[in-house]
Parts: C-alpha cells; sequence; structure tokens
C-alpha cells in the first residue's frame, strides 16, 4: 500500500513540479500575499488539481477528445486568460501592492486560480488524461491509495511553492516585488503566446 501511495506521489510530482503557468500564479500570490493569505490560492489550485484527476478517474478523458471545437475553445480561453494575467502584473507599480494589513479578497484570488487552473489546456490534459488513466489503470486494490499519493502531490507542492515565496518575501521590498510582478508577467505572456499559437495549428 505504502509503495502505491508513494509511487502516485511521484507520478503526481513529476507532472505538477515543471513549470506552468498554475505554478507561477501560486509562487506569485505567495510573494504579494504572504502568509496565511496566500493559503486560499493553494487551496483552490488544490481543490482543482483534485477535481480534475477525480474526473479523469471517472473516465472524462475520452470526453475531452470527442467533443469537436472542445480544444481549440479551450487554448483560445486559456491564451485569453494569461494575456489579461501577463498585462495585469507587467503594469504593476509598488503603490498597488498590499501591506499585510491591506485589504485583499479571498474570493477574488480563489477565481483567479481556478481559472489559472482550468482554463490551461496543458493542465487538463495532464491531470485529467495522464494522471486520470494512470489511476484508472490500477489494480482495484490499490487504485485509491495510489490516487491518494497522485492527489497529495498537488496539495504538498502548491504548499511548498507558495511557503518558499512567502519567506522570500520577508527580503523583498516593494520595489523589489514589482520587478518579480513583471518578470512573471513576462512569463505568463510566452505562455499565452504559446496556447495562441497552439489555437492557431489547431483550427488552421
Amino acid at each position: 500500500m505504502t509503495a502505491a501511495f508513494l509511487t502516485g506521489l511521484a507520478l503526481g510530482l513529476a507532472l505538477i513540479v515543471p513549470i506552468g503557468a498554475q505554478n507561477v500564479f501560486v509562487f506569485g500570490q505567495g510573494v504579494n500575499l504572504g502568509m496565511p493569505r496566500a493559503l486560499w490560492a493553494v487551496a483552490g489550485a488544490g481543490a482543482c488539481d483534485t477535481l480534475l484527476i477525480v474526473l479523469g478517474a471517472a473516465g472524462t478523458s475520452a470526453l475531452l477528445h470527442s467533443i469537436p471545437g472542445l480544444r481549440p475553445a479551450m487554448l483560445a480561453a486559456g491564451a485569453a486568460f494569461l494575456v489579461y494575467l501577463g498585462i495585469r502584473s507587467l503594469r504593476a507599480e509598488p503603490a498597488d501592492l498590499d501591506d499585510e494589513s491591506g485589504s485583499w479578497s479571498r474570493a477574488q484570488v480563489l477565481r483567479r486560480t481556478a481559472a489559472v487552473s482550468l482554463l490551461n489546456p496543458h493542465a487538463i490534459l495532464d491531470t485529467v488524461g495522464v494522471l486520470g488513466a494512470a489511476i484508472a489503470a490500477q489494480a482495484v486494490a490499490t487504485r485509491a491509495i495510489f490516487a491518494a499519493g497522485v492527489v497529495s502531490a498537488s496539495w504538498v507542492w502548491f504548499l511548498l511553492l507558495a511557503g518558499a515565496a512567502a519567506t522570500m518575501r520577508r527580503f523583498l521590498t516593494k520595489e523589489r516585488r514589482v520587478w518579480f510582478d513583471r518578470a512573471s508577467g513576462m512569463i505568463l505572456l510566452v505562455f499565452a503566446a504559446w496556447l495562441a499559437y497552439e489555437f492557431l495549428v489547431a483550427i488552421f
């Protein structure tokens, strides 16, 4: 049983750890909000991944490939949202960054985290397609333990990511955090361009 859990954990980490828009966003929330407020981004990202993994294990992967036009629509929506986030980060100014006592909206953090997680076709294909299929392929006796390992990978990774970012935040002035925001914005725009290119390839 332990081996099944660790195997699922390792597979989950292998797909989740590489840099992506979701990781950039969660890390950015850790830098900008600090702890414990960044935990809302962790909760949003972890819950979305858990939902997608469960859907994949239930056989949704085949449905994703059977609906005409679904992938291009996901690519277009994902590109548009990442452009919005990227431009917003590029335009950040020191005065825009909240102090520890400043106002913030947990609903807004959850909405943006959900959008980054659910409008990213690559994340969906990885979690629904690869991880879901891997869970479904396990023996019935170890399937639940393996799935628990896969799901745990998301929560552990996002918690570590936000925690590391929050620790870094203590050493960053507002002026330095603005440059981090702008660098994150550039990365998000690169991902947006990648999705836009795949969208054009998909429709032509």
